[in-house]
């Protein structure tokens, strides 16, 4: 039977920063409302570990193992083997996303099998009722989900051949959403970014700026119209994440007042050559 081992300094470094001072009620809370605003197209749940996967699309957020609860490491070991055969049956290498709702147990055991981990990211939130919005041009959400991932996929810089399964997760999504869109009558999309409204709860999503227009307020203004959209329809909070290299973003969102809530990174399980 497996047992945990020592971890290095730098694992264990890394396991401490995702966990430390964690919110769990507040983790648990947006990790819900996350998995409604950019659904999977199967998940399967085993005991508290959620088993995401999308054939369509590679979004890490939409194929990974999530487990949701610390306490939960019962059978670890044929639980990840049988995990991971899901992946394999898509054809991609098993993929874990560690937050704080994950067992240290688990952990312990993907890095024993010398799992890699990737892509540290950073949950923040914003108190809306106070948050004060720069006076920017104001922005309505467009209805045209078919414009608007041709936008998102034009200043993301992503394949349009995602348009099909990106389309897809939008039409997935259960709670209300604003789609959007700033763009140039001669040069087309300029920024783009999705909004989902799930109760007092607003969640920022696929934020994007064209790269030969960044750093000229763009952002900031599509980021406001998106949040003044969420708070005239009652949302009192709003949460985005990003990843922790992303320093031009981390700026542009402490401009707004949001803070950090908690962190995760994915752990990736190494195919054989």
């Amino acid at each position: 039977m497996w047992r945990s081992t020592a971890t290095t300094g730098a694992d264990r470094s890394l396991t401490e920063t995702l966990s430390q001072k964690a919110n769990l009620p507040l983790v648990r809370r947006l990790e819900a409302v996350g998995f409604r605003a950019w659904p999977a197209s199967s998940v399967q749940y085993d005991g508290s570990w959620q088993v995401r996967l999308t054939a369509g699309h590679p979004s890490n957020r939409l194929n990974s193992i999530v487990p949701l609860d610390p306490s939960d490491h019962r059978d670890v070991e044929v639980r990840l083997e049988k995990a991971s055969r899901r992946f394999e049956a898509y054809g991609r290498p098993a993929v874990l996303r560690q937050t704080p709702l994950a067992s240290p147990v688990l952990i312990d055991l993907v890095k024993e099998r010398q799992w890699t981990h990737f892509d540290e990211t950073i949950v923040m939130t914003c108190d809306l009722t106070h948050a004060e919005l720069p006076d920017t041009l104001d922005h309505l959400p467009t209805h045209d989900i078919g414009r608007f991932v041709d936008a998102n996929l034009s200043t993301d810089q992503v394949s349009p051949k995602l348009k099909p399964a990106l389309a897809e997760i939008i039409n997935a999504i259960g709670p209300p959403c604003g789609l959007f869109m700033i763009e140039d009558p001669e040069t087309g999309p300029l920024a783009s970014v999705l909004c989902v409204q799930d109760n007092d709860l607003a969640g920022i999503m696929s934020l994007s700026v064209a790269k030969e227009r960044r750093r000229e307020g763009l952002g900031l203004e599509i980021l406001t119209s998106a949040l003044r959209w969420a708070r005239m329809r009652s949302a009192r909070s709003a949460w985005l994440q990003v990843k922790a290299a992303n320093e031009p973003a981390l700026a542009l969102y402490d401009r707004f007042g949001f803070r950090e809530a908690y962190r995760y990174c994915y752990w990736r399980q190494e195919q054989a050559q």
